[in-house]
């Protein structure tokens, strides 16, 4: 567990240069506003979704399956959700938006999958 905590807040921190460059830049129109909002949600989401599988895999391999279709089902419906208030209350240019998002939706999900692949490697070599 301390692992995903390290290795999760140093992926976090490694996503977060970029657009802090570019907040920070003449090109700082191209982050949508409250983006900061939007990537502290994905941040605590992802942790969350992490953490509970990788529990869940330290368990047993059938609660392991069971908790990472059921955290992946909620972190998706939680993020659409989300889009869908963001998008009521601020009005945006879609394609900035679709882009912030998306980047920030993928690159958390890939994170995940590898931290559920390296502790599956790790389950097999037992």
């Amino acid at each position: 567990m301390i692992r995903l905590t390290v290795n999760f807040l140093a992926f976090s921190l490694l996503i977060a240069i970029l657009p802090l460059w570019v907040s920070f830049s003449p090109y700082s129109e191209w982050l949508v506003p409250k983006f900061w909002f939007i990537y502290l949600f994905y941040f605590l989401i992802t942790y969350v979704v992490c953490s509970i599988v990788v529990l869940g895999q330290e368990k047993g391999d059938k609660p392991g399956v069971q908790l990472f279709l059921g955290a992946t089902t909620v972190k998706l419906l939680a993020c659409m959700t989300f889009a869908v208030i963001y998008l009521l209350y601020i009005r945006i240019n879609a394609s900035r938006f679709i882009l912030c998002f998306f980047s920030l939706y993928f690159l958390n999900t890939a994170f995940e999958i590898y931290t559920l692949l390296s502790n599956l490697r790790i389950q097999n070599k037992k």
